[in-house]
Formats: C-alpha cells, sequence, structure tokens
C-alpha cells in the first residue's frame, strides 16, 4: 500500500486471537462464542435435501420468499408481530452484515452514531467506514445499566444513529420495558434512527422477557431490528441473519446489501424455510436449554475463587476473577489464564473505548455438558493455584 488503510489502527480482533493461541496450546476454548455440538439431524436433512432438490443457484437479493415468510410467521407465533415478508424482510449474510448495511444506509461522513460499551466489536469499525464517528456511552460494572441522562447528554445535531443490543454480548443483560420507552422520548422528534440488535432475542433467563424494537410501536418506525439464525439454530457457520424495517428503511438497506453480498446462500435459506415451521421447539426450547447449562457451570465454579452474577441473557456468562488475581488486568489475566490454566476466555476491555477497571472475563455457555465440567475443573485448579 502506499498509504494509510481506512482501519490502519485496527488489529485482528480479540476472538481470533484467542482461539488461535487456543488450537496453538491445545487449550479448551470456551472464549467464542460457537456451539461445540452438532445441529439438528433433522435441519442437516433438510440442508441435504434443498440441494439435492436444485436450490444450488442464486437466490433473489432479498431472499426466498418461502424464507422471509417463515420469518414473518416466527415473529407472529413468539413475538406476536405481524411483519410483512415482503416489504419488511431481508435475508442477510449473518447478523453482522445485515449491522454494517443498515450502518452504512443512514451513517455519511461528518454523522455520529451513539454506541453501548462494551459494544459487540463491528459496530465502531462499520460506521467508521461509512465516514460517521461513534460515540461510545459505557455501561458500568458490575451491573452495565443504561444511564439515560447519560445518553441524553450524548446526543448532538449530528447523531443520526443509536445501536441498542438486547440481550447485550458480551456484558449478558437485557434491556427492561423502561429502557425501551426512556430511548423512544429521547429520540421522540429527532431525525435518528434505530439499529436494534437482537440475535439473542430468545435466549433470556430467570422469566426475563425479551423486549424487542419491533413491539414498541414509536421505536419500530425508525428500527432496522436484526436477528440471527446461527444462534437460535446453533449453526453459526451457515452465516444465515435477517433485518426487519419499515419498508422505506428496507429500501436503503437493500440498496447497501445487493452491492454488499446480494444474496444468500440459496440451499442454506431453502432448508431454513421448511425447518422451521415444522420445529418451533428449535426457539421456544433455547432459554431453559442454555439456563441449564449457565446454572451447570455457575455450581461447579462454586467456591472456586471465580464469582459471578448469573447471566441475563445471550450464551455467554461473566466471571469475575477478582478474589484470584485483584491486581491483575483482564487481558493480562485472559492471557496466563489461557497459558498457564489451558482455558481460553475473552476479556472484556477490547469492548470499551476508554474502559473501567474490568475484573471478568466472558465465557460461553453454548458447549457440551462434558465441555463446560471439564473447562470448570481446570478453572478451579488454576484458581487454587493462583491462590497459593
Amino acid at each position: 500500500m502506499t498509504g494509510a488503510g481506512k482501519l490502519a489502527d485496527v488489529g485482528t480482533t480479540i476472538f481470533t486471537v484467542m482461539s488461535r493461541r487456543a488450537a496453538e496450546l491445545g487449550a479448551l476454548n470456551i472464549g467464542q462464542g460457537f456451539p461445540d455440538y452438532p445441529i439438528a439431524p433433522k435441519l442437516a436433512q433438510a440442508l441435504a435435501d434443498a440441494t439435492a432438490q436444485g436450490h444450488n443457484q442464486y437466490a433473489p437479493m432479498e431472499g426466498l420468499p418461502a424464507l422471509r415468510e417463515a420469518i414473518a410467521a416466527k415473529l407472529c407465533a413468539s413475538h406476536a408481530l405481524d411483519v410483512d415478508p415482503v416489504d419488511e424482510v431481508t435475508v442477510t449474510c449473518g447478523a453482522t452484515e445485515a449491522l454494517y448495511s443498515a450502518i452504512q444506509a443512514v451513517v455519511g461522513p461528518g454523522d455520529e452514531a451513539i454506541v453501548f460499551d462494551p459494544a459487540y466489536d463491528s459496530y465502531d469499525p462499520a460506521i467508521r467506514l461509512a465516514g460517521g464517528r461513534a460515540v461510545h456511552v459505557p455501561l458500568q460494572p458490575p451491573r452495565f445499566r443504561y444511564d439515560w441522562d447519560r445518553v441524553r447528554a450524548a446526543l448532538s445535531p449530528r447523531t443520526r444513529l443509536v445501536i441498542l443490543n438486547t440481550p447485550l454480548n458480551p456484558a449478558c443483560t437485557v434491556a427492561r420495558a423502561g429502557d425501551l420507552a426512556a430511548l423512544a422520548a429521547l429520540l421522540r422528534d429527532r431525525p435518528i434512527t434505530l439499529l436494534a440488535d437482537e440475535v439473542y432475542e430468545h435466549v433470556v433467563f430467570d422469566g426475563r422477557r425479551h423486549e424487542s424494537a419491533l413491539a414498541h410501536e414509536e421505536l419500530r418506525a425508525r428500527s432496522f431490528v436484526v436477528f440471527s439464525f446461527g444462534k437460535t439454530l446453533h449453526a453459526t457457520g451457515w452465516r444465515t441473519g435477517y433485518c426487519v424495517a419499515p419498508p422505506a428503511l428496507t429500501r436503503e438497506l437493500r440498496k447497501v446489501h445487493q452491492y454488499n453480498t446480494f444474496s444468500i446462500a440459496a440451499p442454506l435459506q431453502a432448508a431454513i424455510a421448511r425447518y422451521l415451521p415444522e420445529h418451533p421447539e428449535s426457539w421456544l426450547g433455547l432459554a431453559a436449554f442454555f439456563e441449564a447449562r449457565r446454572d451447570r457451570l455457575l455450581a461447579a465454579l462454586e467456591g472456586s475463587g471465580f464469582t459471578a452474577q448469573p447471566a441475563e441473557g445471550t450464551y455467554f456468562q461473566l466471571l469475575d476473577y477478582s478474589a484470584i488475581a485483584p491486581d491483575a488486568g483482564d487481558l493480562e489475566f485472559a492471557t496466563r489464564l489461557l497459558e498457564e490454566g489451558g482455558v481460553a476466555t475473552i476479556p472484556l476491555s477490547p469492548f470499551y473505548a476508554g474502559p473501567p477497571r474490568l475484573p471478568f472475563v466472558r465465557v460461553c455457555i453454548a458447549k457440551q455438558e462434558a465441555t463446560l465440567d471439564a473447562a470448570a475443573q481446570r478453572l478451579r485448579a488454576y484458581a487454587g493455584r493462583a491462590a497459593r
């Protein structure tokens, strides 16, 4: 290159760094968010059937009609939402492409977009690539709740977008109805779009309810809402997500989408379109499935020195290591835990623009029970050694 790139200061993501090092060391990887168990056999068979039946050429840019209809039916069944599959649903290359395309659609040079830290790491680069500036509003540990007065102070005449992630990866919290009401009041009479990242919509624990922007009439009119089949169907490698938005916003999203990925793998779409209506348990049972794994891990770590506030949602859990290594930064501790304890986790500080003290590492509970048990044994053993 003859000059600096647009993201010259951006390095390799913490997910790649930790996963690569885990593979080199033969460590247990409970950091990066992917299941280590197989997808449903009937879903795998639906994919084989789709390829055998000829779904091997380009799908329509906006997504297979059958899949968009299945998505609308699922949203009606799960959230009592009425969505137009033709003008409001777009199938994307995972949730990340939907997020990227939505940002490019509405953010331009000089615009500002508010993000809440700890923020999923794709938000800031996508805003910068659009010519905008991310305004980071930090959520304070250990509760990571929203401070709406602070958000009000962050709004400016240049604000064009607010990104809300609920359930929130990596803080494992869930927005409440009052949070959406507060946000709606702040955005009222302002030319600001909401981008709601709701990929963990079905992974909420302890009787909580997912509060979707689509269910809030005022917010829905100004929102892109993003979902992921990778999370819902335990198939992160399928890279199949979707975005729901009012027709005017959908048209803007598709202008970017058609010159980005254009269309998503046809057999994957056909397989999901067939599987979804026949297997509502695929999403109805997710909360109980992951809550049991969360509880199993926390029970196995009781008395180890690691402490935890049980995750409210997502398929992650934060572990507080302050009783084990009170002076260690989170990246330092995660590195030591990986190299000396044989367990890969993810520190929280890379998800902040200006991190506070964060004595936490994030672990993924979307693992086989045997994996979680083995990880807990290694975590306990490391904590015991570190305490001596």
